[in-house]
């Protein structure tokens, strides 16, 4: 359901990154029953679904083009950014047109495309279900259930990896340090340090064992990749559980072509675990200017 972006006038530099696939077709079953008819990026973090939040950081990157890889059962996230005709209508004839406006202000700068991923054989093979709208052009990849919140512009995650690109001509990955204990929850860069923030790829090793750990630099979910990944998902064999591991391909592409990891200013919040879920939700809340003081006085007077 592509619409015609409209172009935003803005400060910051425009960037070569345009495209952007957001795999969302996994089956959420650490949040069943409530994921057995509900697609887990379509549950609500305060008063919008957790899908909304990776979109915007998208649109707000300079992104034009935003491919979501769903599975079967998902058609409410792409209902979600299509146009509801009767709901739009009478919240326009009410006069709450501003109800929606979050979901029309992404429609209105970016194409919505949607791509079925018939069976869900990993991160790498969701990826690869991208590339005949890629095709070979750089592009972002941001999983549809890690939500990161910038407090301005420039602290944006994906436009921060965008201008390492732009600048280094090179892939970037996100990184974020964790504790020695937490290394095995996540995929982990072998990196060298180049300047504040940003680092010289050497490898990844995908949930390493806590004694058997490159660093404590792991990937949160933002990737910027130049075309070339797609070469080596073609040829990816599959890995852990029989999936394709995009780390795998990430590894091998270290290895031949320089890749970059950078830090980040934005706030992160794994919103695809429950705890992580359930903390978006209270801090997001506390954003919000109209629930911030009821909702603080309610935690203060939960702490005895």
């Amino acid at each position: 359901m592509p619409s015609t972006p409209k172009s935003v006038p803005s400060a910051l530099p425009q960037l070569q990154v345009r495209k952007a696939i957001i795999p969302a077709a996994g089956l959420g079953t650490r949040f069943l029953p409530a994921t057995k008819t509900v697609p887990k990026e379509m549950l609500t973090i305060v008063d919008a679904p957790i899908i909304l939040y990776v979109v915007e950081e998208a649109v707000e990157a300079g992104i034009e083009d935003i491919i979501l890889i769903q599975g079967r059962g998902k058609t409410a996230i792409e209902d979600f950014f299509d146009t509801s005709y009767e709901l739009e209508d009478k919240l326009l004839r009410d006069g709450k047109s501003q109800l929606l406006e979050r979901v029309s202000r992404v429609r209105d700068r970016a194409n919505i495309i949607s791509i079925r991923q018939k069976q869900p054989n990993g991160l790498g093979h969701a990826v690869l279900c991208g590339y005949p709208i890629v095709g070979d052009q750089a592009f972002a990849v941001l999983l549809g259930d890690e939500i990161m919140i910038a407090e301005t512009p420039e602290q944006n995650t994906t436009r921060r990896l965008s201008q390492v690109y732009s600048e280094h001509q090179a892939s970037c990955v996100a990184v974020m340090e964790v504790e020695a204990e937490d290394v095995s929850k996540y995929g982990v860069a072998d990196v060298i340090p180049m300047g504040v923030g940003l680092f010289e790829v050497r490898g990844f090793v995908e949930k390493p064992k806590p004694e058997k750990f490159p660093s404590r630099w792991a990937l949160p979910g933002r990737y910027v990749f130049d075309g070339k990944i797609f070469s080596y998902l073609k040829n990816a064999k599959t890995g852990i559980n029989g999936e394709i591991q995009l780390t795998d391909s990430m590894n091998l592409m270290a290895q031949e072509h320089r890749m970059l990891a950078s830090t980040f200013a934005a706030k992160r919040f794994d919103a695809g675990d429950k705890l992580g879920y359930l903390k978006a939700n209270i801090e997001l809340g506390l954003r919000n200017t109209e629930l911030h003081d009821d909702l603080a006085h309610y935690l203060k007077g939960l702490v005895p």
